[in-house]
């Protein structure tokens, strides 16, 4: 037998020795910080933070090495004495030894640096594992060297993979606490989202801070600040991950504050340090959040405002709905006595609520006004002069009763007028992302046939839900976006876009957890998506699974129940059937609401897809549901109903702050100012101009194929139009999300579009041309174009500057330049 002398034995056992040193520091030190997170003299020594901060750049080491390793002991599968072996021993032994240190340092690290959470806990002991498993590795390279056997080959390249896998697995944990849980996938195609947004504003931030907050106000506060709080500080600040020591996800937590004591003083946001940096420029080191894009100013004002109102945390936040929760059962309201004069229903409930406000009705919209008025809502384009003649000359007294029935007679007109409201709110469109890998459809000749008919609503909305191949891209079309994250998988999203269109909910935030806005839950969110599901969802809060599979539910148990059983055909039949049913006066509220809002400007309820909010006439909401059910479920017998009643017919309200139309305090007294949609806007000029689009532009021709009452279209009407840079200037949104409202405000990019952009500037080039070969008089020119642009003979002063600007024999520029000084009118602009 051979024997070593001293120096070849302590050679060949040096890795074994300092491996097994660096095991028992690695487990005194972290038995010394196990407890608290300190050492006994409470503040940690300089050189612990040191070499704690080492740890970051050590840990790529052992990562690289034993993966290198893994990596050439592939090549050398048919040949173990390949000339690689030195190498790949070098690795190996270095890896092992990088993995020691860089767990001693990491162990250091999260207790001088005070970081904590699941996170933390899978990454710390997944990183001594691999670092204890060196040991065995290296034993066995020795051995296998020495003997040669089958065996021990493959047994040494089994641990040699595993330790690789242990390493990259403790790595990849590493990086989900320095960069967040999604910092590897939020690249992928399917997961990248650059657009950052806010949490919605659902308080007055001015009245909050003018006033003593009531305790229902103030748990709607708390509930706004748990929401910024839920979208933007949980990945570093709740229980799964705790960094310096601080928690955001409860009250308990945020007042205690973390590793450097409370960071909120309440009643004082100028010395609390959760304010000071949220406030901080992003890549400031102290900075929050120090991840991802810092928050908004409303979301800044919000903290700062709960903190200086000191802070308030009402049992009820905790311990009892404060949310408004309307009521699901249709009611059908006693109508007021008679009044001469008041014979549509809704003015005899409009008359209730002003008397109990000492409200008094005001003198009617003129004829001209009201024409020019229901001719945009119901058609989407202005009355012709030879109209306004035939209205303004007409004496019998129920005309505006026959004209609003002349309108919604001519079905293809009202077809296209009404498809954009919808297909905003359907997510349809005819060009765009998806429709070509087949991960979207387009249902816009199912949806036009069915506006174009008149189909009665329940039967719209069962064949939205349970739908066949032409009306399937409202619950199929939203594939294509793939699962965004696990809080936001498929289903979830089509669940989401039910709730918002069909039932004006907002399933949004209890899609992620226990909603902080509503008294909706993150398993009854789960169990209604779980209907739109083929197998059953497991449910993730805040992204995270949370190890259990959703029950299938429908959002109100008292509608019906759910085959969990079935498979996702049935069970979207059963939603379809449950959903429709009278009983379901939510619904019903829901679709009234929307379409009082398309032409009053503001919902009975607001925001529109809010419906568990106030309304401010609940008589009036609830009739109106309970009398749309009552009669075939008929949109244009309840645009009838609205249309001819005197207080659709009172002259409109503007505001000066949008807010205002939101506000709590809100008193209804006529309809809403607002400007024209990009739609119509764009057909008035078209059709009395020049057309701004041409008919390349047209993706969907309703009168191409089939018979119907024209044979072709005047002009390329907008909403035929694929979305385009005009348009959304003009407040077209990208329909690749519901949006169920557009913002009547004016903005910046539409006064730069309508002053320096080419779509318009061309069609009014164009349109000079031709007014001026048809009028090349210019004082019949100026008359002509007031006629019918405005349906009025110019003023004095305002011809006589017309005149100025034209001359007797006007250029095509200065044609060009009236056409624009008369569309940028408010008088053209905006619905009166």
């Amino acid at each position: 037998m051979n024997s070593l002398s001293f120096p070849e034995t302590i050679k060949r056992e040096l890795p074994k020795i300092l491996s097994l040193g660096l095991l028992f520091t690695v487990g005194f030190l972290g038995n010394a910080w196990a407890d608290d997170g300190s050492v006994a003299s409470g503040e940690p020594f300089w050189l612990w933070k040191l070499l704690g901060r080492l740890h970051p750049m050590v840990v790529h080491f052992p990562v690289s090495l034993l993966v290198f390793a893994a990596f050439l002991e592939l090549f050398t599968l048919g040949n173990f004495h390949s000339k690689l072996r030195p190498g790949i021993r070098m690795l190996v032994l270095g890896g092992i030894l990088a993995a020691f240190a860089s767990t001693l340092f990491g162990i250091l690290l999260a207790n001088v640096e005070g970081y904590g959470g699941d996170t933390l806990v899978i990454h710390q002991w997944a990183g001594i594992a691999t670092a204890a498993l060196g040991i065995p590795l290296y034993l066995m390279l020795r051995k296998t060297e020495d003997s040669n056997s089958v065996a021990s080959v493959k047994g040494y390249r089994a641990v040699l993979f595993v330790a690789a896998f242990g390493v990259s697995f403790a790595g990849h944990f590493g990086a989900s606490l320095t960069h967040g849980d999604d910092y590897l996938t939020s690249v992928l195609p399917w997961n990248e989202d650059n657009s950052y947004t806010p949490v919605a504003m659902d308080i007055d931030l001015v009245s909050y801070q003018a006033e003593d907050l009531s305790e229902e106000k103030q748990v709607k506060l708390v509930g706004q600040v748990r929401a910024i709080f839920a979208h933007n500080c949980y990945n570093c600040h709740s229980s799964a991950k705790i960094k310096g020591d601080l928690r955001l996800d409860s009250k308990e937590a945020i007042f205690a504050g973390g590793e450097s004591g409370p960071v909120i003083v309440p009643g004082n946001s100028s010395s609390s340090d959760l304010i000071r940096r949220i406030k901080l420029p992003a890549g400031h080191k102290d900075a929050m959040p120090s991840k991802g894009k810092t928050l908004s100013k409303d979301e800044i004002a919000v903290i700062s405002l709960w903190v200086e109102k000191g802070a308030p945390w009402p049992d009820a936040v905790e311990n009892q709905s404060v949310y408004r929760v309307a009521e699901l059962a249709p009611r059908m309201p006693r109508l007021p006595a008679s009044k001469a004069g008041l014979e549509n229903p809704v003015d005899l409930l409009v008359d209730d609520y002003f008397a109990k406000r000492s409200l008094k009705w005001k003198q009617p919209i003129d004829d001209k006004t009201f024409l020019r008025r229901i001719y945009l809502d119901v058609l989407g384009v202005l009355p012709t002069p030879e109209a306004y003649e035939a209205f303004l000359g007409d004496s019998n007294s129920d005309k505006r009763e026959r004209i609003v029935d002349e309108l919604l007679a001519k079905n293809d007109e009202y077809a296209i007028h009404w498809l954009t409201f919808w297909n905003d709110a359907l997510r349809n469109d005819y060009t765009g992302t998806g429709y070509i890998t087949r991960g979207r459809f387009a249902i816009t000749d199912w949806l036009y046939t069915s506006l174009r008919d008149n189909k009665p609503y329940d039967v719209f909305v069962k064949q939205l839900l349970n739908p066949d191949e032409s009306s399937k891209g409202f619950i199929e079309g939203i594939r294509w976006r793939g699962d965004v994250n696990a809080s936001q998988v498929t289903e979830m999203q089509a669940a989401q876009n039910v709730g918002q269109v069909i039932l004006g909910l907002n399933l949004k935030c209890a899609s992620c957890h226990d909603s902080f806005i509503s008294d909706w839950k993150l398993e009854e969110a789960y169990a209604f998506a779980n209907i739109f599901a083929e197998e059953d969802l497991e449910v993730a809060r805040c992204e995270t699974p949370i190890g259990k599979k959703a029950s299938t539910k429908l959002l109100w148990e008292e509608l019906g129940s759910i085959d969990s059983t079935a498979n996702r055909e049935e069970k979207l039949r059963q939603l379809a059937e449950y959903l429709v049913q009278p009983a379901n006066g939510r619904m019903y509220r829901t679709i009234v609401n929307r379409i009082w809002k398309q032409l009053m400007g503001r919902g009975l309820v607001e925001p529109v897809d809010e419906m568990d909010n106030e309304p401010w006439s609940q008589d009036l909401l609830d009739w109106l549901a309970s009398d749309f059910a009552d009669n075939g479920y008929d949109l244009k017998r309840l645009i009838r109903t609205i249309a001819t009643s005197k207080a659709y017919q009172q002259p409109s309200i503007s505001f000066d702050d949008p807010l205002d139309l939101v506000d709590d305090n809100y008193v209804f007294e006529g309809m809403v100012r607002r400007r024209l949609t990009a739609e119509q806007f764009s057909d008035a000029v078209s059709s009395f101009i020049y057309p701004l689009f041409d008919e390349k532009q047209v993706k969907y021709n309703p009168f191409q194929l089939v018979s119907s009452e024209q044979a072709k279209m005047e002009f390329p009407r907008a909403s035929l139009v694929q979305n385009n840079d005009f348009l959304k200037a003009l407040g077209r949104p990208n329909r690749e999300i519901v949006s169920t409202s557009r913002d009547s405000q004016a903005s910046l990019l539409q006064a730069l579009e309508l002053t320096n952009g080419v779509t318009l500037n061309e069609a009014l080039r164009q349109g000079a041309e031709r007014w001026k070969e048809k009028y090349p008089d210019g004082e019949i020119l100026i008359h002509e174009v007031f006629r019918q642009l405005l349906a009025r003979d110019p003023q004095q002063s305002e011809y006589r500057i017309a005149q100025e600007v034209l001359g007797e024999a006007p250029s095509v520029e200065a044609v060009q330049d009236f056409f624009w000084a008369l569309v940028l009118l408010p008088e053209f602009q905006l619905i009166y």
